[in-house]
């Protein structure tokens, strides 16, 4: 026995033997890591030496994966096979939407149809009706029967695009110090600088960004550069004074979502039909997300004055909603006093001032 260590009370002795397997324990962590890192190593080196096969046999999987899931989808939703047309367009029957019709039963399926006649349709319809999605649905479709894959609709025949440019929704980049209208002007110019007359173009509210005037004049612009091209387009806009490009350029055609009107009532049908729309509907919407009564009626006031005309240079005149509960309108005699000046008129003028407004404010079953 070895003395170890010497206490008040003990002494502690090990052996030889002890002292190994002591040195055993304490070393094991750090030979354990090293194998592991070793036998990591030569699995690092095999797999390198292997990594063609490897990378061809995981392309291989991934692909059928796709092919595998895409046939499923199209066997489960009843999916067709796109037909592939020499004819320049895009020809869809009861097109749903491959994401938006899965999660509603309701969906209601639209045809769509850009040929050789028809280059640029102009669509009009209210807020929430649909007019979003179907500008996203072609251009899915023309991707999906691109790539190989089915498609949900009854029948689909279109030409191979080029190129398929989008210009929907509304953002910013304020790390590049451009607007929410910069940043759509940047990517408009982008499709009319590079779009073809094999491009698919969607566009929505185009000129929304800017001033009613400034955005309808930009708008009407594009739609004339573009159907020009002959890009096939699809033009969502509230600005319903384009569709009176119908009638000098014979490529564009007027569509709307349809809606129903019962009453104060507006019911979105989803369904796009050949014409323009003339009404958004924004006070109908501006209700039914919660927006309080008496600013929906003051909307609507304004809009009924704006509707007569031009926009007046003042505001419209405010009518008082609600009164607090020790406050009045005041009366005519109330305001005629207010405007009177008293330090600039004679005896003679007040006695007048006086006769004429008992003739003025007489209430009508007065004597006199």
């Amino acid at each position: 026995y070895i003395r170890k260590q010497t206490t008040a009370n003990a002494e502690r002795y090990i052996t030889a033997e002890l002292k190994e397997h002591e040195s055993a324990v304490l070393g094991a962590d750090e030979k354990a890591v090293a194998v592991e890192s070793d036998l990591f190593q030569q699995l690092r080196n095999r797999v390198v030496s292997e990594s063609t096969a490897l990378l061809g046999t995981a392309r291989a999987i991934a692909e059928l994966d796709v092919l595998a899931g895409l046939a499923d989808t199209a066997v489960r939703r009843g999916d067709v096979r796109p037909e592939l047309s020499d004819d320049d367009e895009i020809w869809i029957h009861e097109g749903r939407h491959p994401v938006v019709a899965h999660h509603s039963a309701s969906f209601v399926p639209n045809d769509l149809e850009l040929n050789e006649t028809t280059r640029l349709i102009v669509l009009t319809g209210p807020n929430m009706s649909g007019k979003s999605t179907y500008l996203r649905q072609a251009a899915l479709f023309v991707v999906m029967a691109q790539m190989g894959a089915f498609v949900p609709a009854a029948a689909c025949r279109l030409a191979l695009c080029d190129r398929i440019f989008a210009r929907i929704g509304a953002r910013d980049e304020i790390a590049l110090g451009q607007s929410t209208f910069m940043v759509e002007m940047v990517e408009s110019a982008n499709i009319l600088n590079n779009a073809t007359r094999q491009s698919l173009v969607i566009l929505d509210e185009v000129g929304r960004g800017t001033s009613t005037y400034d955005g309808l004049a930009i708008a009407w612009a594009m739609v004339e550069s573009l159907a020009e091209l002959g890009a096939k387009t699809l033009f969502a806009t509230h600005y319903h004074q384009l569709n009176a490009l119908q009638d000098a350029h014979p490529e564009i055609a007027n569509y709307r979502v349809e809606v129903q009107e019962r009453g104060d009532e507006v019911i979105w049908t989803h369904r796009v039909v050949g014409g323009g729309a003339d009404k958004s509907y924004g006070l109908q919407v501006a209700r039914m997300a919660g927006v309080p009564r008496p600013v929906v009626r003051r909307a609507q006031a304004i809009l009924q004055d704006l509707e007569k005309g031009p926009a007046p240079a003042m505001p419209v005149e405010r009518q008082r909603l609600q009164l607090s509960l020790f406050e009045a309108e005041p009366s005519p005699v109330e305001q005629a006093l207010e405007a009177l000046d008293v330090n600039q008129m004679t005896p003679l003028e007040a006695m007048m001032t006086l006769a004429e407004w008992k003739q003025r404010f007489r209430k009508p079953d007065s004597a006199g």
